[in-house]
């Protein structure tokens, strides 16, 4: 007595499924309306508001107190002593604009003229 698959689909099984899943849902909506009941009696109580520690309302207000540092702003005097130096000019005799690293590449042309003037001094 033992039957074999068939071709199409196996109705019975299908039905069987059916049932099972209609039953799990209307014990389903049975649990939650029982559970619905019962936690409306038994509500929790409402959270005290937090209040912020002592310590952080005195590391708050010392904040506050603590001086700011000074901001120092950049080299004035030097700047202003940039100003009054003479602008290298063109041969047409216009002013060229001035270069940060003009006057250490002159300082560096002056020493290395002085060492290599120092070395054929030697030589000689």
């Amino acid at each position: 007595n033992v039957k074999l698959g068939g071709l199409g689909p196996d109705y019975e099984t299908i039905k069987e499924r059916k049932e099972k899943l209609k039953q799990q849902k209307e014990y389903a909506k049975q649990v939650k309306e029982y559970n619905m009941k019962n936690t409306t009696v038994q509500r929790l109580p409402a959270k005290p508001p937090v209040v912020p520690s002592a310590s952080r309302q005195k590391a708050l207000e010392y904040a506050k107190t603590v001086p700011k540092p000074k901001v120092v702003t950049g080299r004035k005097p030097k700047e202003e002593v940039r100003e009054e130096k003479v602008l290298p000019q063109t041969l047409n005799g216009n002013n060229l604009p001035p270069i940060a690293s003009l006057e250490t590449l002159q300082d560096r042309h002056k020493k290395e003229k002085q060492v290599a003037a120092a070395l054929r001094n030697l030589h000689i």
